[in-house]
């Protein structure tokens, strides 16, 4: 008997050790030995997208800015929600494995009448009153799982909750590089703006110094205009720049979760900074840094385990239920001798014709298993791309900044050189209005290709999966 029973349980371990369906096994992926670069870098360990974002962002305006983001953000705080429903819905998936308990009893009271259809006497219903209780404790819905048609469930939907906590991540990563972004745009646009408003202000004086000249007679009608169109053409910048600062403020404040407002400077434009060194580091070690990678392969594996529960649907399911409890007439004897009460039933479900329903699930299956492969795969392509051309950009705008710092001191000493030969009556106006209106050209040019370098680091970092540590 004892032999019997072991050989029994045996087989049932066995039997619920298999498991129908592919095992996950991640794809072969040709990384490059290097990311492309108008300079390549030697392959190094350390890389940009290991420090923290505020190792990388030293303003603490932004850092403030950020913290605030990290919190009120509606992209992400909706992220953090369907972390939490993946969660739930892994425990519910999880509890399908297991048998199900639950108790239950009531008592009836019920009263006879000797005076009915068929009038009885009272030594055939001494009591009319009744009293019946019924207590039990119910196994229902036990599914042994055999062909591992639950365990796959299970195992999606826990890749499914590594999805979201990746997902999760990703947003965070995109919401640094949004609100460094927009913060570093409006330092920008305020330092435009204060290039705008200082030579507003240069002009004015020599517009006024031409009234004055042409009071004297030097100056002609021609120079005056021209004065003024310069003045205009400064002038006419400043509301264009306070629009766009205005409503990248208001950007901010929707990443922020908050009402339309301003937003609290910290350092200035030109003294922002970087890390010197900006490593990508090696190209494998983005598979594992990048959340988005991550969160695509956790895709991948669930689809491969949903391949095991439409092949599991081909065996028989196995249910097992059970009732255990007693009925009495008396509460003190309920669970006692003769008033005890159980019952036990196995039940089998074979599928025998579905028309063809199963095996398109298992197909449907497959193909949403292809379907987050070319995902995973492209997922990866676009993260090297992606930091590729952040490093061309950061490498480009670094050599188109030198060249253009060069251009400005140029002009600046030519409408020194300029102003001064008219002044002294050698030269023509035309010549330090034409040098003056290339200086202001020149400077907002700089401005914005020292915006955009910064920019690049802040593209690499989230490029390389920076922002979610």
């Amino acid at each position: 008997m004892k032999y019997r029973l072991i050989v029994t349980a045996s087989a049932i371990v066995f039997l619920m050790a298999c498991t129908v369906g592919p095992n996950y096994q991640r794809p072969v992926i040709q990384t490059p030995t290097a990311f492309r670069a108008p300079e390549p870098q030697a392959p190094q360990e350390a890389s940009l997208g290991d420090l923290k974002w505020f190792e990388v962002f030293k303003d603490e305006k932004l850092q403030d800015l950020i913290r605030t983001a990290m919190v009120r953000n509606y992209d992400l705080r909706d992220a953090v929600a369907n972390v939490e429903a993946a969660r739930a819905n892994l425990g519910i998936t999880r509890s399908d494995q297991y048998p199900n308990l639950n108790a239950s009893g009531n008592v009836e009271f019920t009263r006879l009448s000797r005076d009915g259809s068929l009038p009885l006497p009272a030594s055939f219903v001494p009591f009319q009153n009744r009293t019946w209780g019924q207590g039990a404790l119910n196994l229902l819905s036990f599914e042994v799982d055999i062909w591992g048609r639950l365990r796959r469930a299970t195992e999606a939907s826990r890749a499914n909750l590594l999805n979201a906590e990746e997902t999760r991540k990703a947003v965070m990563t995109t919401l640094v590089g949004a609100v460094a972004t927009d913060y570093l745009t409006l330092r920008e646009l305020d330092h435009e703006l204060d290039i705008s408003q200082r030579t507003l202000g240069t002009r004015q004086d020599s517009l006024r110094l031409i009234q004055q000249r042409q009071d004297g007679g030097i100056a002609t009608q021609l120079d005056l205009r021209q004065g003024e169109q310069l003045v205009f053409t400064a002038s006419e910048t400043i509301p264009a720049l306070q629009q766009q600062i205005e409503q990248t403020e208001n950007q901010i404040t929707l990443l922020l979760g908050q009402n339309p407002g301003g937003i609290v400077r910290g350092r200035d434009f030109t003294e922002q900074q970087f890390p010197p060194e900006v490593p990508a580091g090696m190209p494998s070690a983005l598979l594992e840094r990048r959340p988005d990678i991550r969160a695509a392969e956790q895709s991948l594996i669930a689809a491969n385990a949903n391949i095991g529960v439409a092949k599991a649907a081909y065996f028989p399911q196995i249910s097992l239920s059970g009732f255990l409890g007693g009925q009495s007439t008396q509460l003190a004897t309920l669970f006692n001798g003769p008033h005890s009460a159980w019952s036990f039933i196995p039940q089998v479900t074979q599928p025998i014709f579905t028309a063809g329903r199963l095996k398109s699930t298992v197909r449907l299956a497959e193909a949403q298993e292809q379907s987050a492969l070319i995902h995973y795969e492209k997922t990866i392509q676009t993260a090297f791309n992606e930091t590729s051309d952040a490093l061309i950009a950061h490498q480009r705008l670094r050599e188109s900044r030198t060249q253009q710092e060069a251009l400005v001191t140029a002009l600046q000493d030519r409408t020194r050189l300029a102003y001064v030969r008219y002044l002294g009556g050698v030269d023509t106006q035309l010549n330090a209005l034409d040098a003056d209106r290339d200086l202001f050209q020149a400077q907002l040019t700089l401005s914005q290709i020292q915006l955009n370098e910064l920019l690049s680091v802040v593209q690499l970092y989230k490029a390389l999966g920076g922002g979610w540590q």
